[in-house]
């Protein structure tokens, strides 16, 4: 991946540095309010060596998002293939974030997420990128509004791999962005 410098983040790959903060994002019950499980240290630790795998490979991922001043590891924001969701055709390629409470409501998210919609739709020339939560995860569709991206509800969806043990999380809104849509935003905010 080529590293992506945003205002105030750098957009790169994993490194060892930042497992500590990785475990913590996944196994935070404030950040996986809206997730059946949370990792244990060596779960989190695989998950982020696959996730660096994958943008070694793919040339995005879900990515380290850091700010500049500091060299603080605050999360990943980044794109991802959604293979593991039935319901969505083959290709099809989400937006997603995940921050430590503490960078919430910074502006972070939505300042990367706007530089990686344009890597989607600009480099590796995607027509659509998809972002989709939990019903009640407010705080997450309000940045895909934000985004510019507008709910669908034909398209939402039980997530497969949310267990039955936790009906409240199963249900999935489902919100999308045509580079057509994203141009025109674009050429709109000039």
């Amino acid at each position: 991946m080529k590293t992506m410098r945003t205002e105030r983040l750098i957009l790169r790959n994993w490194e060892d540095r930042d497992r500590d903060l990785f475990h913590r994002i996944n196994s935070d019950e404030q950040v996986m309010e809206f997730f059946p499980f949370r990792r244990d240290r060596a779960e989190a630790d695989a998950k982020m060596d696959e996730f660096r795998a994958w943008i070694a490979e793919d040339g995005y991922g879900f990515a380290a998002a850091e700010i500049t001043a500091t060299s603080e590891c605050i999360g990943f924001i980044g794109l991802l293939d959604t293979d593991h969701v039935p319901s969505l055709p083959a290709g099809t390629v989400e937006i997603g974030w995940r921050l430590t409470p503490e960078f919430w409501s910074k502006g972070y998210v939505t300042e990367a997420a706007e530089a990686w919609l344009a890597y989607g739709f600009e480099t590796l020339g995607l027509d659509e990128i998809v972002s989709f939560a939990v019903v009640a995860n407010r705080r997450s569709t309000a940045v895909m509004q934000r985004l510019g991206m507008t709910a669908d509800p034909s398209g939402d969806f039980d997530h497969p791999s949310i267990p039955d043990s936790h009906p409240h999380l199963k249900r999935h809104v489902l919100y999308r962005l045509s580079r057509q849509d994203w141009q025109a935003r674009k050429r709109a905010a000039r």
